[in-house]
Parts: structure tokens; C-alpha cells; sequence
């Protein structure tokens, strides 16, 4: 099968499924290998991009999904999408942080890291299919699990969870109380450098005092030698 034949089949199934396909769907259809089919993929991609196209092929896990660019989502979204745009607060987009960073956590997890009660932002966060149950765990209760969906995953743009910013180093300190290690180090940092100059200052000033003092005195007159 020709590769122009190919990207057609894949820009069709893609355009009619209007979610992510997985690979292993198009391996079956095309009768390809994996690696031919993601190869082909990513010359679609760039020539969405250098042709300045007004969608875009984007991976999202173990699949692909045909997308309109984001850059031209405020022209489509009056037009086509009547739906309420998804208004996260600032508790649920803590939690949902938590969630996308610790996949299988429990609502008693959630609760113990916030210091509140998670149940509205964890309703809100299933309403709007950011976050998925993940299945019961082993813990006393068998309490339920979350983890995020694909939809996340697309609305912010990442292809997997490993694209995820990553997280600073921190400790606990003597008070049970949550320090970052880079500040830590920063701070570190500059007293060693603050030390080390007070040291090079005090040398300095005890280098000038010892040059004075071993410096001869300047003869007065009448003191010179007949």
C-alpha cells in the first residue's frame, strides 16, 4: 500500500472517530507494523505544521486523536460548542494536580495532603471527565481509587503523565513541616558565599594591618645620621 494511501486511511479513521484511537486499532486495520504506522504519523504531523493547517494530529497515551489547533479555539468555540466551558477552582485544580502526580490515590489521600475535604472537587472533577475511578484498593475499608483520563491528558495538552512538570525536592523538617530542597540549597549557597567573603574581607583587613605594622616607621628630622 502506497504511504499517501496510508496517511488517507489514517486522516479518515481519525477525522470520523473523533476521539483517540489507539494504535493497536490502526495496526489492525492497516495491516501495518507499529512502528511503520508511527513513523507515517509524525510526517502527517509535520506537514500539518508546515503547511499551517487548521487541525493537528495529537498523541495522547498509546494513541492519536485528530484536533484543531488551540490557537483558533476562541473562533470555533462560539460557533460549534455550546457547552459550558469547564470552570475549574483553585481547590479543584489542587486536586486534580494531586491526582495526575499520585495515580490510585484515595479521597482520604487527597484530604490528608489539602487539610480539607475533597468530596465537591472530586464530583466536580468525574462531572467533567478529568479524572476516572482507578478501582478499589487494599486498604482497611477498600476505599476507592482515581486516577485521570485521556481528557486530561488532551485538555492540557501533555501526550502521557510523564510529561508532567517535575516536581521540586523537599523534606520534612524538625517540625514535621514541608521545605523544599532547592530553596534549601539556594539558601545554602549564599551563606557559603556570604561566609566566604566575610573571610576574604577579614583577611584582607588583617593583610593591610599586618603590611602597616611591618612597615618601617619614616625617620623625623634630627634623627638622621651624621
Amino acid at each position: 500500500m502506497e504511504i499517501e494511501k496510508i496517511k488517507s486511511i489514517i486522516e479518515a479513521i481519525l477525522f470520523a472517530a473523533g476521539r483517540v484511537v489507539k494504535i493497536n486499532e490502526l495496526v489492525l486495520v492497516l495491516e501495518k507494523n507499529e512502528e511503520e504506522i508511527v513513523t507515517v504519523i509524525k510526517k502527517m504531523q509535520e506537514e500539518y505544521k508546515q503547511e499551517s493547517r487548521g487541525i493537528e494530529i495529537i498523541k495522547v497515551e498509546d494513541g492519536y486523536q485528530l484536533s484543531t489547533k488551540k490557537d483558533l479555539y476562541e473562533y470555533i468555540y462560539p460557533i460549534l460548542d455550546k457547552r459550558t466551558k469547564p470552570n475549574l477552582s483553585t481547590a479543584a485544580l489542587e486536586t486534580l494536580s494531586i491526582i495526575a502526580y499520585n495515580p490510585r490515590i484515595t479521597r482520604a489521600e487527597i484530604e490528608a495532603i489539602r487539610g480539607v475535604s475533597a468530596d465537591a472537587c472530586v464530583y466536580k472533577l468525574l462531572e467533567y471527565g478529568l479524572i476516572q475511578e482507578a478501582g478499589k484498593t487494599d486498604l482497611p475499608g477498600k476505599p476507592m481509587s482515581y486516577k485521570t483520563t485521556d481528557e486530561f491528558l488532551r485538555m492540557f495538552g501533555y501526550s502521557s503523565l510523564n510529561d508532567l512538570p517535575e516536581l521540586p525536592k523537599y523534606k520534612l523538617d524538625s517540625n514535621q513541616q514541608i521545605v523544599i530542597d532547592e530553596i534549601v540549597e539556594n539558601e545554602d549557597n549564599n551563606n557559603e558565599e556570604k561566609d566566604n567573603l566575610d573571610k576574604d574581607t577579614i583577611e584582607s583587613k588583617e593583610g593591610k594591618t599586618r603590611s602597616k605594622a611591618e612597615a618601617p616607621m619614616p625617620e623625623r628630622e634630627g634623627e638622621k645620621e651624621e
